[in-house]
């Protein structure tokens, strides 16, 4: 199978899994395992920011890798971090440049085996949610050919993060506008049965469950809903100008 093949079928298997049941961290094991795959490395590591911004080690090929992601985290310094902070891919560095600017790190990395390492940003034009640590345990290049295939799978992977992220909170939106359109159901029962019981106008009903809503620190739906079941078996309140009596509660 040819790479553009493999590449196709890559590209294929991460947007099925953005169908029902989508499971993020299979997702993003998926995207490390091809990545090394693709790219001729060895391990692959990933960093995700949370809604907050706090990175977290939520993929990795290798029990290896996923330590190294979590001493970079530690020590506040790496590859992957400077190219979750840059957005730029962070590739092909000299290793004297990586012993002089992480020595620690260089240090790891040479203890558990790799001699290389390479970074490639989660991305969507300006926004980075991430960042993917490729190890190899030779020294070797990324060429411009595996810079773009890599990067074309990371920005694959972070549109469809960004996509679950938007349904989730669309759903969200949804539940809450859904529960909102219900309790104005029963607040609009309630305004006639408290109308009918006390004797007054549906405003001055909705004004009085407002007001009692407000007065005893409680949902302005779950006052309705007592009005209704008879907890509240007249008005809660009464509004100026009347004078019946006072509700139990």
């Amino acid at each position: 199978m040819s790479r553009q093949q493999q590449l196709a079928g890559v590209f294929v298997e991460l947007a099925d899994t953005l169908v029902a049941d989508f499971d993020v961290i299979d997702f993003l094991h998926t995207l490390t395992e091809r990545s090394v795959e693709l790219l001729q490395a060895d391990a692959a590591g990933l960093l995700l920011a949370d809604p907050q911004g706090q990175l977290h080690v939520l993929a990795s090929t290798s029990d290896q890798a996923r330590l190294l992601e979590l001493f970079e985290l530690q020590e506040s310094g790496g590859p992957c971090l400077e190219c979750f902070t840059t957005g730029q891919p962070v590739v092909n560095l000299d290793l004297a440049e990586v012993k002089a600017r992480w020595p620690r790190f260089h240090a790891a990395t040479a203890a558990a085996g790799f001699h290389s390492v390479h970074a490639l940003p989660l991305r969507l034009r300006r926004q980075v949610i991430g960042a993917i640590n490729l190890f190899c345990r030779t020294e070797s290049n990324l060429s411009d050919d595996d810079i773009v295939v890599g990067q074309a799978l990371s920005d694959v992977a972070t549109i469809g993060l960004l996509q679950e992220r938007t349904v989730r909170h669309g759903e969200i939106v949804a539940e809450q506008l859904q529960a909102a359109l219900n309790s104005r159901i029963v607040i609009e029962q309630a305004k006639g049965v408290l109308a009918e019981r006390a004797g007054i106008g549906v405003d001055a009903a909705f004004t009085t469950l407002r007001s009692y809503a407000r007065r005893n620190g409680r949902k302005l739906s779950v006052v309705a809903a007592a009005v209704i079941d008879g907890s509240l078996d007249a008005a809660p309140a009464q509004p100026e100008g009347h004078s019946k009596r006072s509700p139990r509660s």
